[in-house]
């Protein structure tokens, strides 16, 4: 059952894969990962989500593919030229706002508890700043990262940060924690308390 082919993608996102083949960007999110992000959006009608690491902007289809009429998606991404795929492609929908700036910055300018999902997928919000994330969550927010499963695209000294983030985030006291060794590696965790 895990390994049958993700039905009903988003219709946008062949475009967007031959595009991101086009420019050789090989951090494009699985997609496994994009549905059950899709999964997750639907979960929360209304909802406020954050997408750090826009890329080429496969995981925003996949979230904007779940997400309500009334829900609104800010994705951040540093790389202008990996961002305009994005933004050709999805720019769009008015329940997304794309923001090309630093995402270490942005989560610093952002409102605390203002998101009812985190996908956080690149450096910002993940192996560096993850306070700063985590206070932007809602209680009963989500906070999802992926690539926790070697990678054949991991840096040599990469292992040692990822372990060190899962320790991070098991030892957390506002968190419930699942992690999956499907997909890339998904950890999904709950944030609990007012």
């Amino acid at each position: 059952m895990n390994d049958q082919p993700v039905l009903n993608t988003p219709s946008v996102l062949s475009q967007i894969e031959k595009a991101t083949q086009k420019i050789g960007f090989q951090m494009a999110s699985d997609p496994l990962t994009g549905s059950l992000l899709r999964t997750l959006a639907a979960s929360k009608p209304a909802g406020r989500f954050l997408e750090l690491g826009t890329g080429t902007g496969m995981a925003t289809a996949w979230l904007l593919d779940g997400m309500d009429k009334d829900s609104r998606l800010i994705t951040i991404e540093q790389d202008a030229a990996v961002a305009s795929i994005a933004r050709e492609y999805l720019g769009h929908d008015r329940r997304l706002s794309i923001c090309v700036e630093d995402a270490a910055a942005s989560l610093l300018s952002l409102k605390p508890s203002s998101f009812d999902l985190i996908f956080a997928d690149t450096w910002a919000g993940k192996y560096t700043h993850l306070e700063e994330a985590l206070r932007l969550l809602k209680p009963a927010g989500l906070y999802v990262i992926d690539d926790m499963l070697p990678q054949p695209n991991w840096p040599q000294d990469h292992g040692p940060k990822v372990r060190a983030l899962i320790a991070e985030l098991e030892n957390r006291r506002d968190l419930i924690l699942t992690k999956m060794n499907w997909s890339t590696g998904i950890v999904i965790a709950a944030k609990i308390g007012a």
